[in-house]
């Protein structure tokens, strides 16, 4: 860092399996991922390419190899995995992966519906290809799962091969975990770290509020996701006390 400071926490270091920053990129031209990985980079552990942009991207193949050049993993969203396999192209969706040379993969069931056993089918057949995330939770507001399921469905994930769950927020943080207003279904997120390891989760937390209520339950190592690019530094300061919400947080109260 650039300066000397005491009391301030100790993140993990790069490249770290807790703690993570997943921003998403929905659409940035490839001088602005350029600029973006300059000067954020350093506190960024994986990139998503949005829902189903990477289809539309235009010079997708370089953008990525500029990713790539930095170090930086990225992975398609898991509406593009949903939109191959309700068109019956599984087999394709592996294909482009290894194509474009994804060593991450998505797999999510939040706009269609898929048997919960098929989807750790596909998580199993899928780790043999690359690091596979799996999203738990519906994009419909009005489809409620209850705590109780929310473990079950994750614990099997994990056990079927997934490096990490994603609890579904949407890129608004209005579902999910969330209510409508964004407001933490806090019931909801505490009972499931009864049962699911908290390294485990990457929490979907696009909105301010939400990453301060994630970094005062779990801690500044807590995996944070859908992180809009220009919020990186924000979020990286406040994990570490040095913004006005967390500004106490770590500090001996003693002092």
């Amino acid at each position: 860092m650039n300066f000397n400071l005491n009391q301030i926490p100790t993140r993990n270091l790069k490249p770290r399996h807790h703690g993570i920053t997943m921003v998403m990129d929905k659409g940035l031209s490839i001088g602005e991922t350029k600029n973006f990985l300059e000067i954020a980079g350093p506190h960024v552990d994986i990139v998503k390419f949005g829902f189903g942009t990477s289809y539309v991207t235009p010079n997708l193949r370089e953008k990525i190899e500029v990713y790539k050049n930095a170090g930086m993993p990225i992975y398609f969203g898991g509406t593009l995995f949903e939109a191959f396999l309700i068109r019956n192209q599984f087999d394709d969706f592996i294909a482009i992966c290894k194509d474009y040379g994804v060593e991450y993969i998505e797999v999510s069931d939040g706009s269609i519906t898929i048997p919960h056993t098929e989807k750790c089918g596909y998580i199993e057949k899928l780790t043999k290809h690359a690091t596979v995330l799996s999203e738990v939770g519906s994009k419909d507001a009005a489809h409620i799962i209850p705590p109780y399921k929310w473990i079950e469905l994750m614990r099997a994930e994990l056990e079927a091969g997934s490096t990490y769950v994603i609890a579904e927020a949407r890129e608004a943080g209005n579902v999910g975990i969330y209510r409508g207003s964004g407001e933490v279904r806090e019931g909801l997120v505490q009972e499931i770290l009864t049962q699911i390891p908290e390294e485990k989760i990457i929490w979907e937390a696009p909105q301010k509020a939400q990453q301060l209520y994630f970094l005062e339950l779990i801690g500044c190592n807590v995996n944070l996701g859908n992180i809009a690019p220009n919020e990186v530094l924000p979020l990286e300061a406040m994990r570490i006390g040095l913004r006005g919400d967390t500004f106490f947080l770590y500090l001996d109260k003693k002092s």
